[in-house]
C-alpha cells in the first residue's frame, strides 16, 4: 500500500513510499531537501524491513533539529506498518 508521511522539522516536507507487509519500496522525499542525499537515501532502503531502517537511519539528527530526513523516513515507516497492521 502506498503511503504519503508528512514530516516535521525537516527540509523535505513529505515522504511517499509504498508499504509490503513489513518491506519498504518506492521512497521519494517530496517538496524540498538536499536533491543527492534524497536521491541517495531511497537506493539504500530500496528493499530493508521497518526495522532494518529503524536500526540504521532512525534517530539521525541534522543541524542540532532532534530529527532529519533519514529519522523521519524511519519514524513513517514504523507510523504506516502499525496502521497496516490494524486493518
Amino acid at each position: 500500500m502506498e503511503y504519503i508521511f508528512e514530516t516535521q522539522n525537516t527540509c523535505a516536507r513529505k515522504i511517499k513510499f509504498t508499504l509490503e507487509g513489513n518491506i519498504v519500496k518506492n521512497v521519494q522525499f517530496l517538496e524540498g531537501g538536499c536533491p543527492g542525499n534524497l536521491q541517495a537515501l531511497p537506493r539504500l532502503v530500496e528493499g530493508m524491513t521497518v526495522e532494518e531502517i529503524e536500526e540504521k537511519i532512525g534517530g539521525i539528527d541534522c543541524g542540532g533539529r532532534g530529527t532529519s530526513c533519514a529519522d523521519q523516513l524511519a519514524r513513517a515507516v514504523r507510523k504506516a506498518y502499525e496502521q497496516s497492521k490494524q486493518k
